[in-house]
């Protein structure tokens, strides 16, 4: 007489569980890569440079100041000054900003800080509150085209949260303020 295997013990049964795990797996480690990883942009903007020229974040990125997203520079932006600069007939890099003028075109950022679908984050805010742009973003006076912060999470942003007076922390750990 056959014994009959009880059903989790059946092969096509622990085939098709290994391979939701493997498929779950390999789409957590797609996406923690992808949001890890410098995208690569259509000009290599030098942060470093400008920032360490004086150039003040909100005045690239001014979005930050009274919305959600601080935005991307527009090619009229970046023209405004490189138009005067004599070295964009030379830089490649500059010459890639030309390109986009005489085409009229914009500059086709690619954004590198992005949150989840079920992450609203407020720049207008944490900008009233006086938080310092490197606080989330780092020090771009030491990186030339924009990175990722690793891991940049929920629990990163919380215990900065966490560092605010106490009466403030009930309203900043509300999960709806984060999470609707």
């Amino acid at each position: 007489m056959k014994k009959t295997l009880p059903w989790w013990m059946r092969p096509w049964v622990r085939v098709t569980a290994g391979l939701i795990v493997l498929i779950l797996l390999g789409g957590a480690v797609g996406g923690i890569y992808l949001t890890q990883t410098v995208p690569e942009q259509p000009i290599q903007f030098p942060h470093n440079f400008h920032v360490g020229a004086g150039i003040p974040c909100l005045y690239c990125h001014p979005g930050a100041q009274w919305g959600p997203v601080a935005g991307l520079p527009s090619t009229q932006k970046c023209w405004g000054c490189h138009q005067q600069v004599a070295k964009t007939k030379t830089s490649p890099e500059l010459q890639k900003l030309v390109a986009y003028v005489e085409k009229g075109e914009g500059i086709p950022w690619v954004p590198v800080f992005i949150q989840p679908e079920f992450v609203h984050f407020n720049h207008r805010p944490h900008v009233a509150a006086g938080v310092a742009c490197e606080t989330c973003h780092g020090d771009m006076k030491k990186v030339t085209v924009a990175q990722p912060i690793p891991r940049q999470n929920m629990g990163w942003c919380l215990s900065c949260h966490a560092k605010q007076a106490p009466e403030k922390w009930t309203r900043l750990s509300d999960c709806s303020l984060c999470h609707y």
